[in-house]
């Protein structure tokens, strides 16, 4: 299991931007598909972005052109850059690292879009 933690979230107003860190405990960091999912209150955690070992990413429809994920492997770290935002993208924001045969979660981190 890989330690995961979060930080960045906060409330901006909507139209506004946040950056979204990931602090990961591994020394195989660059071999894990990292991802960033969010859950809104009453709502199913869903995937926002991905990004594999080769730098391939992936986004959900509804994020697709106002987010843009990123890693840096040599500080074990992964980005989630938010612009553009809407009220609905409020919600707890959770990294995740995948490997062959595990998937670890941070704790969350809370973005609120709100005028």
């Amino acid at each position: 299991q890989v330690r995961l933690v979060e930080s960045g979230g906060g409330l901006v107003h909507p139209g506004g931007s946040l950056r979204l860190s990931c602090a990961a405990s591994t020394s195989i960091f660059s071999i894990y598909t990292m991802g960033w999912y969010r859950q809104a209150p009453g709502k199913q955690r869903e995937l926002v972005a991905t990004i594999t070992s080769g730098r391939s990413t992936n986004y959900a429809d509804s994020v697709k052109g106002r987010f843009t994920i990123s890693r840096d492997n040599a500080e074990n770290m992964v980005f989630l850059q938010m612009t553009s935002l809407k009220p609905e993208d409020t919600a707890v924001y959770y990294c995740n690292a995948l490997g062959l045969s595990t998937s670890s979660w941070g704790q969350g981190t809370q973005v609120t879009v709100s005028s």
